[in-house]
C-alpha cells in the first residue's frame, strides 16, 4: 500500500520501518517544522525527517496542518492509508477522510484512558499496573477514534518513562502492520470507544519535575521514574539544584521511631554501603536516594556524594 506518514519523535522511527519493511511504501512524510536548539541555536531535524531524508522520501513541513495550503498539499498526493504517530497536530477532516483506508493512529495507550499528550509517563506516575498501545481509525477529536487493534504491556516495577517509551515503539510497529494488514483485507471491526471511560492528560513540563516531600514516597518514586529521561526530577540543596535520578521506597512500617519522628524533607536515614543512599522523609514513608547530582557536578552514586557533601540526620532537602 501507498502510506502517508504523519509523525516527529523517536517513537515514530521504528513504525516507519516497519511499515517498509512489510512492503509498504512510504510517499509522503509530514512532520514538524525544523527547531533551534541549544545555546547555539543550530536548526534540528525531528527524528522522522531524518529518517525521510535518509530513505529520500519526500517531506512536507506545515507549521499549521489545517491550513488550506496544508491540506491541498497533502492531497495532492493519492494513497491508500494515512498513518499518523506522535504527529502533534490534529488533522482536519479533508485530511482524515483523503486515503483509501482512512488514517491510523499509533497511540501510546489503552484508549479510551489517557487521552492527550504524554500517555506513556502518566501511566508510570499514576502507579497502573498496565498500560499498552491502540490503533484506531482517527476521528476529527483528540484520540476519540474508533479502536482497531490494542495489545497490552505489564509496567516492570523498575520501569522508567524511558524505558516504556522503547518498548512501545516496537509493540506499536508491529500492531501497526497487524492493523495495514487487518484493514486491506476487511478483517478488523472498527468499536467506538465507550465515552464514559475517556481519560484525558495534559503535557509534561519541565517544571514538574520539583519534588514535593509533602507526599507520599511512593509518589515521588513513581514520580523520579515516570520523569525519566526528560524533565528528571530534583530538589535542593544548599541553594543549588540537585536532581535524583534513582530512588526507592522505605515503607512506613519499615521506619523507625526516630524516622518516623522526623519532619517532612529532612534526612531520617544514611547509608555509605556500598553505592550508599540517603532518605529523607515524606508524608508517608521515606524516598531512598541512591543517584543523583548537585548542580555543575556529574551523575554520581549516594556514596560518592556522601564523600563529598557529609550529610547529617535531621538536614532538610528542598
Amino acid at each position: 500500500m501507498n502510506v502517508i506518514f504523519m509523525g516527529t519523535p523517536d517513537f515514530a522511527v521504528p513504525i516507519l520501518d516497519a511499515i517498509v519493511n512489510a512492503g509498504h511504501r512510504i510517499v509522503l512524510v509530514v512532520t514538524q517544522p525544523d527547531k533551534a536548539r541549544g545555546r547555539g541555536k543550530k536548526v534540528t531535524y525531528s527524528p522522522v525527517k531524518e529518517w525521510a531524508v535518509e530513505h529520500n522520501v519526500p517531506v512536507y513541513q506545515p507549521s499549521r496542518i489545517r491550513n488550506p495550503e496544508s491540506i491541498e498539499t497533502v492531497n495532492n498526493i493519492p494513497a491508500d492509508v494515512g498513518v499518523v504517530a506522535a504527529f502533534g497536530q490534529i488533522l482536519p477532516k479533508e485530511i482524515l477522510d483523503h486515503p483509501r483506508l482512512g488514517c491510523v493512529n499509533v497511540h501510546a495507550s489503552l484508549l479510551p484512558k489517557y487521552r492527550g499528550a504524554a500517555p506513556i509517563q502518566w501511566s508510570i506516575l499514576n502507579g497502573d499496573e498496565y498500560t499498552g498501545v491502540t490503533t484506531m481509525q482517527m476521528g476529527p477529536g483528540l484520540d476519540d477514534g474508533d479502536i482497531l487493534l490494542q495489545e497490552q504491556v505489564k509496567i516492570a516495577s523498575d520501569e522508567t518513562g524511558g524505558s516504556l517509551f522503547d518498548k512501545f515503539a516496537d509493540v506499536g510497529a508491529s500492531l501497526l502492520v497487524k492493523t495495514l494488514e487487518g484493514l486491506d483485507r476487511g478483517e478488523i471491526t472498527p468499536i467506538p470507544q465507550d465515552e464514559t471511560k475517556a481519560t484525558h492528560v495534559g503535557m509534561i513540563r519541565k517544571d514538574m519535575g520539583k519534588l514535593d516531600f509533602s507526599r507520599t514516597a511512593a509518589e515521588l518514586e513513581r514520580h523520579v521514574r515516570g520523569l525519566y529521561p526528560w524533565p528528571g526530577t530534583y530538589t535542593h540543596f544548599e541553594g543549588k539544584s540537585l536532581k535524583v535520578y534513582k530512588a526507592s521506597v522505605i515503607a512506613e512500617s519499615e521506619l523507625t521511631a526516630s524516622e518516623k519522628a522526623g519532619q517532612i524533607g529532612t534526612i531520617v536515614r544514611i547509608s555509605t554501603e556500598g553505592d550508599g543512599s540517603i532518605a529523607v522523609r515524606c508524608s508517608e514513608g521515606a524516598l531512598q536516594i541512591f543517584t543523583l547530582q548537585l548542580e555543575g557536578k556529574k551523575q554520581m552514586s549516594a556514596s560518592a556524594f556522601l564523600n563529598g557533601h557529609p550529610l547529617k540526620i535531621g538536614e532538610q532537602l528542598g
